[in-house]
């Protein structure tokens, strides 16, 4: 890589020391040549190399030579592209006024010498700064207009100006699938003249297009190309600007993991350059996942966060989307009469942003005739229309009976708009009124909406729980109670219990383990666990843990592999006591005799990966997908017939989660499974 930087220099250092020699080598012709055509055609030749390397101060005194020079010979072609270089210099430097003038006169003078791509080079030059000002039908005419000319003569440079120019005029008037089009036409362009720049840019807008369309596969699709383009040191912010896209994209889906992973990246790289616009974009999607994850505490810090940002730099499509997420942050937590603030300030910013006027005009829109008519001359008309049109009215007002006439008819006009005026208002007042019941009814029903969803959820853990609680639980105990109640009847004698006792300890077991699983997922559904975590040697929980399966593993004659090392693990270290426990405690259930077990641990990219294996009878693919899913209520009978709540690999997904881990398993069936989890093992940074 840093080779590569140093080759990268030396070339642009080699490409700048021979550009210098070709001025310079320019200057001494030009210093030396007589006064003719031939002078004023290398004069501009300079002035190109010049405006290339933006040096537009020498580039403006010999663009002013040149032309005086051209006035003296009487050789227009000189005078239009000195003059078009001037006005190109006037818009680099923002100078609107005078770079429209020069614009106008050097396309006089191409309709002098009838050079059709002059004109259309001007035009196209005047349709882009036009569409940055906002006169975006001013600006499509004029490239429309250059487009046909370029496309004939296979003008790739200019094209590529053009079809940008059209796509972001279309896109300005909200005619989306025209700009679509044009930036897939400038897109084609680029690439055959291999401008990466512009490349990254016609791509990126190709997927803000799609994005503003809710496309979001297609989004995501482009997103992820230009992220492929983007150089590590130059395209830092624009870096910035697509992981956060991306991230939001993604969680359009409902992919948290794939969102997460692109937000977070996101957000610390956003914060590594200090990008307080990259910052907010990801900050505001970071909150919405844990929003939409249910860790409504974390959300709460980082909306926050984002609001602060919003509001320091002014930022109100952001600020506009952040009040609707702390709409639905305090409709979660209850807290409606915050809800309520937010949506008032919603409701008002989003009026304010509607009343931004959005440009309008005919979608087919005509280009203008550039070799039949001059605009220049038609303004001129224009012009001498309106002064007629003035001498008229001067003539009207030296007669005094239309005078008092006009100002009776004003007078009269005046009272009729008074009325309205005052009828209207009260019109207004009824329809705020009746806006702001409009609104607080709309919390309120969003309210409900959310504690009805609430309470299904409360509804489901109930049921799973009283399924349990009625069924496998009370089954468990109540075995246990009938062999308890026959050794106390004297139904049976001290060597036939004693011959039952496998049978007691095995169904304590499972109403231990019952218990155990039901306690800890009843608690991460009713989002009463937080983690504590600390660094702790992840070897001597699985030593601990394998301990209390020792009995079990001789039961079945299961050969039990360690192979963990010590390393260490930041995270709440009970939680992840119960995640190891269930783990081994389900390879065990679901191995025969003499499967194997093995348990392992490994540093990889900065993580602890641990892993706990089994040559058992596996998992079907079909299953595979309902394994960390409580609602799906799944579960299977053990080797031994052990029974199970179908809670475990729930509650170790929530626990790992709730850790800033990942869990997974890769499964064959008859040959074994292997769990997976992934822990950080050291403090997340910000």
């Amino acid at each position: 890589m840093k080779q590569l930087m140093t080759l990268t220099v030396f070339i642009l250092t080699f490409i700048g020391y021979a550009q210098n020699e070709r001025i310079d080598d320019l200057t001494v012709k030009l210093a030396y040549h007589q006064a003719d055509s031939a002078k004023v055609d290398l004069s501009l030749t300079l002035i190109e190399e010049l405006y290339t390397i933006k040096d537009y101060e020498k580039a403006l005194l010999y663009v002013n030579q040149t032309a005086k020079l051209s006035e003296k010979l009487k050789y227009t072609k000189g005078l239009a592209e000195s003059t078009y270089y001037r006005a190109l210099i006037y818009t680099q430097r923002n100078d609107y006024f005078n770079a429209i003038d020069n614009y106008d006169k050097s396309r006089k003078y191409y309709l002098q010498i009838s050079d059709t791509l002059g004109i259309a080079k001007v035009s196209n030059s005047i349709g882009l700064i036009e569409i940055k000002r906002g006169n975006y039908s001013v600006g499509l005419q004029n490239s429309l207009s250059a487009i046909d000319i370029f496309e004939k003569q296979n003008l790739y440079d200019e094209l590529s100006s053009a079809y940008n120019n059209l796509a972001e005029a279309y896109f300005k008037t909200n005619q989306i699938d025209k700009a679509i089009d044009f930036n897939f036409k400038a897109l084609d362009v680029r690439k055959k003249i291999n401008d990466r720049d512009g490349i990254i840019a016609s791509t990126k807008n190709v997927a803000d297009l799609y994005s503003s369309r809710k496309e979001h596969r297609k989004a995501i699709e482009y997103y992820e190309n230009v992220l492929e383009m983007l150089n590590p040191t130059k395209d830092q912010n624009l870096r910035g600007e697509i992981l956060p896209k991306l991230g939001s994209e993604y969680l359009e889906f409902r992919e948290y993991e794939k969102a997460s992973e692109y937000l977070v990246e996101g957000l610390k790289y956003n914060r590594k350059q200090n990008n307080q616009e990259g910052i907010l974009l990801a900050l505001n999607a970071i909150g919405n996942l844990n929003l939409q994850r249910q860790k409504v505490k974390l959300a709460e810090i980082q909306l926050n966060e984002a609001y602060n940002i919003a509001q320091n730099i002014d930022n109100k499509p952001a600020l506009l989307k952040n009040y609707k997420l702390h709409i639905a942050l305090d409709s979660t937590r209850g807290y409606f009469q915050n809800a309520f603030f937010w949506q008032n300030k919603y409701y008002d910013l989003k009026d304010e942003l509607n009343k931004v006027d959005q440009p309008v005009f005919p979608v087919n829109t005509e280009p203008l005739d550039l070799i039949n008519s001059n605009p220049i001359e038609e303004e001129i008309d224009s012009f001498e229309v309106k002064e007629n049109n003035n001498k008229v009215i001067k003539t009207w007002l030296n007669n005094p009976m239309v005078v008092y006439g006009a100002l009776a008819s004003s007078a009269i006009l005046l009272t009729l708009l008074l009325l309205n005026f005052l009828k209207s208002k009260n019109y207004r007042n009824t329809l705020i009124e009746q806006r702001e019941k409009l609104k607080q009814e709309q919390i309120r029903s969003e309210a409900i909406l959310e504690q009805t969803h609430h309470l299904e959820e409360v509804n489901q853990v109930k049921d799973k729980l009283f399924s349990i609680v009625s069924h496998d639980l009370k089954d468990s105990i109540s075995s246990i109670k009938a062999f308890l109640d026959l050794l106390k009847e004297d139904s049976i004698s001290k060597e036939e219990f004693r011959e039952l006792i496998p049978e007691l300890s095995e169904n304590a077991n499972n109403a231990s383990s019952l218990l155990f699983n039901l306690l800890n997922w009843s608690k991460s559904q009713m989002q009463n666990l937080e983690p504590n975590p600390e660094l702790f040697n992840i070897q001597e929980v699985f030593h601990t843990k394998m301990a209390l399966v020792e009995q079990k593993v001789e039961d079945k004659r299961i050969v039990l592999i360690d192979e963990s090392q010590r390393d260490f693990v930041y995270a709440d270290k009970s939680m992840v006591e119960i995640v190891i426990q269930n783990l081994i405690t389900n390879a065990v259930k679901f191995s025969r005799t003499g499967d194997v077990i093995t348990v392992s641990n490994q540093s990889i990219n900065g993580k602890a990966l641990i892993c706990v294996e089994d040559t058992g009878v596996g998992i079907s693919e079909e299953n595979i997908n309902k394994l960390f899913n409580a609602n799906k209520n799944f579960t299977t009978i053990g080797t031994k017939n052990e029974k199970g709540t179908g809670l475990g690999l729930t509650i170790a997904k929530d626990l790992v989660e709730l850790n800033n881990g990942k869990i997974w398993v890769e499964s064959t069936v008859n040959v074994g499974s292997k769990f997976f989890i992934e822990l950080p093992k050291s403090t997340p940074k910000a």
